[in-house]
């Protein structure tokens, strides 16, 4: 065990959990709206960060470079569609869905939002949405909680499960705590660290390798960007997810105003870009610098083995921490979102029909939080769980291809129902799991059909249903008008 690693790791911990502690006490009166959304009062640069953290979560820094590192540049395609899909969610998606959701009676929540964006009193769409959401954040937890375990027992030599529990316990801690504000904060400094990390370790491994190193990597079609049509079509495609990300487009919600969301899209769309680069980065040089290893790749470790190599024990404690950074980030993030959902679409509406107040509210979200991390710590400690990339692919997905086409249509068109909505969001789930359990073999990503199966299937209920309500039309128009003010 390296104790002078060990120490950063817990001085990083007792920070983390400073400021759920911090946002409990300032704000143990805050409300429901508070808890889950920040009133929001979110500035440019938090909402910014902590939309890319939430949303950069150990695999970029662990999952996407191990798959360049092992299998070639044919992965870059990943990067590509991420990046495309989130400057594109920032410029279109995000200014309306401010807009939409204040004009729908102030929504907290997607599902929520979808609701009341055609002002209806039905709960069936809430309730689609709270299961998949509860379904997919689980599995998306689960990867974040194996990366924490991962990098525990690379640097400790502790159990890994035993370090699951661990990283869990602190995750869990300070969203209990502190809700939105407090996980919106860690993320922005942890969306610091992370960069900053980025940048330094593939710098310094490229500085230190042998003239002509590279040709060294003697494996068929490393070099290959153009590998195969699938990898080109499913690396594109992971950029669909983005317009369907609850925990990553609740930060658009919850900004303070119209002027300060273009602020923040310059930032956000800067920071992704800047790591999705250098994620890429990692994996070549990394190849380059270790060599192919079965263990590195087995287990995503190329970032951290190559930064255990490079660095004296502090700095690389500090750097590795942008891996717990990355990891606790989106966990948090995961954990709320689902929780949220929960509470703010099944609890109050459902189970106490209406007739639960603010603080009833918070503490059944948060018991939703403890719920979902212990599930997703079975998830994360089974043999069968597959890999940190694996399990984000598969989270990734469903979320996309569910809720991608409904929220974009409810923004950008008049004639889109609530019919088509509750539809649509079924539709692509269920083609997203279907082709994942029994078409895998094409190649083809699973969020690809399951994205344009909900997408025609919301328009063609959309058609088919009544239009829209004069005053769900103007209050289509109320938000537009909103959105360019």
């Amino acid at each position: 065990m390296n104790y002078q690693e060990v120490s950063v790791f817990i001085i990083y911990l007792v920070f983390m959990l400073a400021i759920g502690v911090w946002f409990f006490f300032r704000e143990k009166n805050q409300t429901e709206r508070g808890y889950f959304l920040g009133d929001r009062k979110m500035g440019p640069w938090v909402a910014a960060l902590s939309a890319g953290a939430s949303d950069m979560s150990a695999w970029v820094l662990m999952g996407l470079p191990t798959s360049i590192y092992a299998l070639g540049l044919g992965q870059l395609w990943i990067s590509v569609g991420l990046a495309i899909g989130y400057s594109l969610s920032w410029i279109y998606e995000a200014p309306r869905l401010r807009a939409f959701s204040i004009a729908a009676d102030d929504s907290i929540t997607v599902p929520q939002y979808l609701t009341n964006r055609f002002l209806s009193s039905s709960r069936v769409l809430q309730l689609i949405s709270a299961a998949v959401f509860l379904v997919a954040y689980t599995i998306y937890a689960a990867s974040s909680i194996k990366a924490c375990g991962t990098l525990f027992n690379t640097v400790t030599g502790l159990d890994t499960t035993t370090a699951m529990y661990l990283a869990a316990l602190i995750v869990i801690s300070y969203t209990f705590l502190g809700g939105f504000s407090a996980v919106s904060w860690t993320d922005f400094f942890q969306g610091m660290l992370v960069l900053a990390a980025m940048l330094i370790v593939p710098i310094a491994a490229w500085a230190m390798l042998e003239p002509g190193t590279s040709a060294t990597i003697d494996t068929p079609n490393y070099w290959n960007v153009f590998s195969s049509w699938q990898d080109i079509v499913s690396g594109l495609g992971w950029g669909l997810g983005y317009f369907g990300m609850p925990h990553i487009i609740i930060r658009f919600m919850s900004i303070n105003s119209q002027k300060e969301l273009r602020k923040s899209a310059k930032i956000g769309i800067s920071w992704t870009l800047i790591i999705l680069t250098f994620a890429a980065f990692v994996g070549v040089i990394g190849r380059m610098f270790i060599g192919y290893d079965e263990a590195v790749n087995n287990n995503s470790l190329v970032f951290v083995v190559m930064t255990r190599r490079i660095f004296p024990a502090v700095v690389s404690g500090i750097l590795l921490s942008a891996v717990l950074a990355a990891a606790m980030s989106t966990a948090d993030s995961q954990l709320l979102a689902a929780a949220s959902a929960f509470a703010s679409d099944v609890y109050r509406p459902v189970i106490r029909a209406n007739k639960a107040g603010n603080r009833e509210m918070l503490w059944a979200g948060r018991v939703v939080v403890l719920l979902i991390a212990i599930a997703a710590l079975f998830i994360a400690s089974s043999p069968n769980a597959g890999s940190i990339m694996a399990l984000v692919s598969n989270a990734w997905g469903v979320f996309g291809a569910a809720f991608g086409p409904a929220i974009m249509l409810s923004l950008f068109w008049r004639r889109f129902t609530f019919s088509g909505a509750a539809v649509g969001i079924f539709t692509g789930a269920a083609v997203d799991i279907a082709w994942l359990s029994y078409m895998s073999h094409t190649g083809v990503y699973e969020i690809i059909p399951g994205f344009f199966a909900g997408l025609v299937a919301a328009v063609v209920v959309s058609l088919i249903s009544p239009k829209p309500s004069q005053e769900v039309e103007a209050l289509f128009d109320k938000a537009v008008k909103m959105t360019n003010e």
